[in-house]
């Protein structure tokens, strides 16, 4: 499924950069993967929605560690990296109250598998989570020890590792 989102605006509050508030536009295309591109059985999909306050992505699913598995993943291309300094990224999010990651792609990871992740609580209540940089792991030793802001590609929201349902909603998220 792809949806059609806004990139990279900035101006917003104090110098971060916007990936996307899910308000509307079309200059980026978010991809809902899973597991099943490796044959896993994880299940889910993705959506736009709004409420009387908030425009969303919101993400559901089945995640299943069944034949190797463990993994759904709403995921965008980003056109370039950001600013060398760049601390981090912010995400503004609610859920089931299940632990979700932010994955970062760079253009040091060539495998599919490989990635820098960082992880957070989505409450069911709306927040804003701040991930520096140093807070994210690599997924191998052969990776740097944290992203080079100026070379992440691809950012994604991963509900990932372990089996249970997910249902995460994001309003914003970019970098700060």
């Amino acid at each position: 499924m792809v949806l059609p989102i806004v990139v990279l605006s900035s101006g917003t509050l104090n110098g971060d950069v916007m990936i996307d508030d899910f308000e509307g536009g079309s200059n980026a295309d978010w991809d809902y993967l899973s597991d099943q591109v490796m044959g896993g059985v994880s299940e889910g999909s993705a959506s736009l929605g709004r409420d009387e306050n908030e425009a969303y992505a919101h993400m559901t699913g089945d995640v299943s560690t069944a034949n190797n598995g463990g993994f759904i993943q709403l995921r965008t291309s980003l056109k370039s990296g950001t600013d060398k300094n760049t601390k981090g990224v912010f995400i503004k999010v609610r859920g089931n109250n299940q632990k979700y990651y932010i994955h970062l792609r760079t253009r040091g990871t060539m495998l599919p598998w490989q990635y820098y992740q960082g992880g957070f609580d989505a409450t069911e209540e709306w927040q804003l989570v701040r991930l520096p940089f140093e807070a994210f792991e690599a997924s191998g030793s052969w990776l740097r020890n944290t992203p080079a802001p100026a070379s992440i590609r691809s950012i994604g929201i991963v509900a990932y590792g372990r089996d249970h349902q997910a249902d995460i909603q994001i309003s914003e998220i970019g970098f700060y």
